[in-house]
């Protein structure tokens, strides 16, 4: 059996997804293999997978997206990183969990290819998504070497709301290793940089930014883009990712866009681990509409039944009906919210409650499903250990 599941965002990463599934499937110790998988659709989580396929971690001390000090991980393997952006730059950084829509920067971002590029690496995979910014990708590359000045010359301030002064962009200095490394963007976000669909007006509401700071992040990156002269790639799909930073890697970068999904799969060599297996176990904290647009389950899924393997979802909470789930290629459906209602319950016992979910599961393999109000009175059976009280929607 394989195990290939995504994050459930603010319960559990992939990995501790993963192992909670794997103990309630194996509890019974009566010959049930499972084979870990932890997938991502090119943001958070990417690093993970790729270390779980046999990349190395190395530790590096970066800028994190308020200015304050931050250990990050990058896996390398051979001439090859993975640098994930929200290990740097993301949202769950910010000191205090304060939003800082106008000041986040994407410097340790840039410091953090920068630290790739140290270790040898000939082709980086910049993972992006979860980010706290939308300063267009400038203080990335302000950390390779890229200046950002004014109309007097000097530097610009930080962030996106520093790009409301910029005239000028001197990309000169720019690490002259960039131009023999391969750099491959890892995102799903569809998104063009400017305008209403664009990074600051679809995006930037989640980052704390008010309608004005969405005026004013829109306004700085039109400016970037054209100190760059760069419209064409604005308007790119993916250029409007992680706050613009999609736009400054196909720009300045000379990056390659991949599917996030389909880099994941690749990095883990889902599809040899799947050939073969009896079933496959895939999910995320909500399968919605988004999820349907391709994100990991149903990537997950499409590798599986390629192979002719049923597919079992797990999820938190779900708003797509059974047509949907079905088409999506999921044969059955585990919901979190099934066994506990309360979101902030399930949410904050997320861990056991999948636990009791990968039991289930064995349970219909064994052909003795236990009975939906067993389930859930197991579900409410209250014991000693530990629970998270975040709060975050599954997602």
């Amino acid at each position: 059996m394989v195990v290939a599941v995504d994050k459930f965002k603010g319960s559990a990463s992939a990995v501790e997804v993963g192992a909670a599934l794997r103990r309630g499937l194996t509890a019974r110790g009566d010959g049930i293999t499972v084979d870990e998988v932890p997938v991502a659709d090119g943001g958070e989580g990417t690093c993970d997978a790729a270390l779980r396929a046999g990349f190395t971690s190395r530790s590096v001390r970066v800028a994190g997206p308020t200015g304050q000090p931050v250990d990050a991980v990058i896996a390398v393997r051979g001439s090859e990183a993975v640098v994930e952006m929200a290990a740097a730059s993301g949202l769950a950084l910010l000191p205090g969990g304060v939003l800082a829509p106008l000041e986040a920067t994407s410097t340790g971002t840039g410091e953090l290819v920068a630290a790739a590029l140290d270790a040898g690496s000939e082709h980086v995979v910049l993972a992006v998504g979860g980010s706290a910014c939308t300063d267009g990708g400038a203080g990335m590359l302000a950390a390779l070497g890229v200046r950002f000045l004014d109309d007097d010359g000097a530097p610009v301030g930080p962030g996106g709301g520093g790009l409301a002064r910029l005239a000028r962009v001197d990309v000169t200095g720019l690490d002259p290793r960039i131009a023999g490394t391969r750099i491959t963007l890892a995102s799903d976000v569809d998104h063009p940089l400017l305008g209403e669909h664009g990074a600051a007006a679809v995006f930037g509401p989640q980052k704390g930014a008010t309608p004005a700071d969405v005026e004013r992040l829109d306004a700085g990156l039109a400016r970037l883009v054209r100190a760059l002269g760069a419209q064409d790639v604005a308007r790119a799909p993916g250029a409007g990712a992680a706050g613009g930073v999609g736009f400054a890697a196909l720009a300045v970068l000379g990056a390659d866009r991949v599917s996030g999904v389909d880099l994941v799969r690749d990095l883990t060599g889902l599809a040899d681990r799947v050939a073969g297996a009896d079933l496959v176990v895939t999910g995320e904290g909500s399968l919605d509409a988004q999820s349907l647009g391709g994100k990991t389950p149903v990537g997950v899924a499409q590798v599986a039944h390629a192979a002719g393997v049923p597919v079992v979802a797990v999820c938190g909470v779900s708003s797509l009906d059974t047509t949907a789930l079905g088409e999506a290629g999921f044969d059955r459906v585990h919901r979190l919210s099934d066994l506990e209602p309360d979101p902030r319950r399930s949410m904050a016992d997320a861990v056991r409650l999948l636990e009791l979910v990968g039991s289930a599961i064995a349970d219909e393999l064994r052909g003795t499903t236990a009975p939906p109000h067993e389930r859930t009175a197991r579900a409410h059976r209250t014991d000693d250990r530990p629970t998270d009280d975040r709060t975050d929607r599954h997602a």
